[in-house]
Formats: C-alpha cells, structure tokens, sequence
C-alpha cells in the first residue's frame, strides 16, 4: 500500500517539475493523461489530487519540492487519509489535530507555515475579507454548486435521491460533492446550471432591476453566459443582448443558451478596449469584467504559485477601461452592475469609487460574496447608477 502511494508521489513530483503555468493546470493534466495511456482512471484521479495538492501552498518556499507536497499533505489531509502512512511518523500521530495545532507542531521542526508565505497579497485584500481565514481556505478544493431551473427543483431532487447521491440544499442552490457525474443525471443547463453559490447571490442585485422596471439589459462580457441565464430566470422578459470580445465564445453561449431554452436575445462581438461606433442604449449593463480570478484560486491553486503581482494593476487598468466604454451606453438613471471574482481591492471597489468619481454614478451598494466560509468561491459586486 504505502509503496504505491509512494510511487503516485513520485509520478506527481516529475509533473510538477515539468509544469511551468503556461497553461491551465487542468490543461496540462489532459494533454498528459491523453498522451500516457498507461494511467487508468484512479491512477489519474490520485495523481491530479497530488498535484493540486502541491499547489495549494502557494508562494510557500519549501526545501525540496517533496518536502513541500509532503507539507502540504499534512496540512491539506483529513485525519483517515490514506495518505498518511507517505508521512514522517511524528506528523502520522498529528493527522488529527487542528489545522492551527498542525501549524504550531511544524514550527517546532523549523517549518514555519504562515498565511503570508503561501498569500503575499494579504495587504491587497478587499475590506472585509478575514484574511488568515481566506488564505488557509485555499488548502481545501471548493464544493460544487449547482443553480436549479425555475420548476425543475422536484425532478432533480429525485435524480438525485434515485442515485444516492448526497446534497444540501440553501434554496435553489444544491451543494453536491467535487466530481460528481451530475451530467449523467440531470440535463445540464436544462435542469440544472453549474454554478457557485457565490455567483449565484448575485441575483439578490437583480431586485433594483425589477424596483425600476429594467426592460433592456446588456450583458457586456457575457462569457458562458452564466450571468444571463441568472437573469432570465431571476426576471423573465428582459430584453437581453450579450456581447464579448472572442467569437468562439459567444458560439458557446448560443448553444449553451438553446439547451436553457432561451430563444429571445440579442448577440454581437464587441471589443470594449476600444469605445463602440454604435450608441446603443440599455437600461442596465452587467459589466463582469475580466479579472485575477483570485477569488477562485482553490479550485485553480496553481494561481498561487504562479501568478505575478503586476497583473494586479494590469487587471485593474482593464476593468476601468471596459466599464468606461460601456458607461456611455447606459440610459440616464439606467444601472451598472459591475462583477469581479476577485479578492484585491485595486480590481474591487477602489475601481467603483473610481468609476463612481469619473462618470458621475452613484454607487448604490456593494457586496463582499464571502464563499471562504462555505467552501464556496469569492466574488465582488458593485450596482451604480447614472445620475
């Protein structure tokens, strides 16, 4: 048993070196899975989680990468795992402690794990984010989340029963276990959407839409669409139009949009870098911006290694500039809904005050979507109105 544990850390170790974040980690993972045949299905299942594994202590500067992996292990692991037994003997009577009493214990071997070695941007954080809490969630993949269809609910509640498999519910928000073949139950999109639950509280924003009898909403970098399909089900009979930079991606969302049943809408590429010829003007614009995506870094870990603090100011001077030319598309009194999945405050709300100050708007209120505390992403909302 232990010898072939400790063969998968091998296997992962000389992935680990060869992986440089040029690309998704998922990515990486595929295209070595489908060029080495030899890995079945749990091979490749135990290997990914140490690799993800590796990753999750982020900046911290370990001796040797399987001093960090094992570290990581410890820390990461709960008390019956079977990785245990790959452990130095004293950190094995230690699978049951505290994360906290973990921590304190490998100190006293000269191994200091603190937030700040695995997250150095702690003093970029937005207000209001428990930082030490934030940091050390990262040591734990996020649950998925699934957003189910207005008058769906009673359908998947019984595919889910039916397959045994385990959920909690918060509303139409269902808490399912990482890899669960939940499209092999459920008609995604149709059914249910994937989506995290911190995404899907910003429907709790649509209520200013629906308090002001918003009629055309812009969804101005639409992606998936995710947002959208949010809206429309939040508030039927919007005028919608979505927009994006990338061709293939508004491909995606028009299929992704037939499987939700979703026919009335509008669709158009749109490079909001650069301001836009025609003045189309919108009630509301959904402006969810392109960002660091450090509010989702727990199920992207190798971000924590990887990523480089200018990107920070890069991302902010972007988001300020795509909300700028989208502003003038906004009727007078119309909404902006400004989105990050961000945790830095350059990306969050000193950009809002910004934009606030620059096009005269108003900022109505804004939300920390805190999802550290619910194995949930991290997300940032600001509604502003034009004055």
């Amino acid at each position: 048993m232990k010898a072939r544990l400790d063969n998968y850390i091998q296997m992962a170790l000389a992935l680990i070196e060869r992986y440089d974040g040029a690309m998704p980690l998922s990515a990486f993972l595929k295209q070595y899975y489908a060029q080495n045949k030899k890995h079945g299905s749990r091979d490749r299942k135990l290997i990914s989680h140490l690799v993800y594994t590796y990753y999750r202590l982020g900046k911290y500067a370990a001796t040797n990468q399987q001093q960090r992996l094992l570290i990581a292990l410890f820390l990461s692991e709960p008390g019956d795992s079977q990785w245990a037994v790959c452990l130095p003997e004293a950190w094995q009577q230690m699978m049951q402690a505290s994360l906290g009493e973990k921590c304190n214990y490998l100190q006293t071997q000269n191994l200091t794990i603190t937030p700040a070695a695995i997250f150095p941007w702690i003093d970029a954080l937005s207000e209001g984010i428990e930082k030490e809490a934030f940091v050390w969630q990262h040591l734990q993949q996020p649950d998925l989340f699934l957003r189910v269809r207005p008058g769906r609910m009673k359908k998947v509640v019984e595919a889910l029963n039916t397959n045994t498999i385990a959920f909690e519910a918060e509303g139409n928000c269902l808490r399912v276990a990482n890899g669960t073949q939940i499209d092999q139950l459920l008609t995604i999109n149709k059914d249910v959407v994937v989506q995290d639950r911190s995404s899907q509280q910003v429907a709790n924003l649509f209520s200013y839409f629906q308090e002001a009898s918003v009629k055309k909403v812009w969804d101005c970098c639409a992606a998936s669409g995710g947002k959208s399909i949010l809206l429309m089900d939040t508030l039927p009979g919007i005028q919608l139009s979505v927009s994006d930079i990338r061709a293939t991606i508004l491909h995606n969302l028009r299929q992704r949009f037939a499987e939700a049943g979703i026919a009335q809408f509008q669709s158009f590429l749109a490079d909001l870098s650069q301001p836009l010829p025609v003045k189309q003007q919108y009630d509301a614009i959904i402006c969810d911006v392109p960002c660091s995506g450090s509010g989702t870094w727990g199920r992207t870990p190798e971000q924590l290694s990887f990523f480089n603090t200018q990107e920070i100011s890069r991302y902010a001077q972007l988001q300020a500039t795509i909300a700028g030319n989208a502003i003038p598309h906004l009727k007078q009194g119309g909404y902006l809904l400004y989105i990050t999945c961000s945790v830095f405050a350059a990306e969050n709300e000193m950009n809002v005050n910004k934009l606030a100050e620059q096009h005269s708007l108003k900022l109505v209120t804004h939300e920390l979507l805190t999802g550290y505390q619910h194995k949930a992403d991290t997300m940032f909302a600001a509604l502003l109105q034009k004055a």
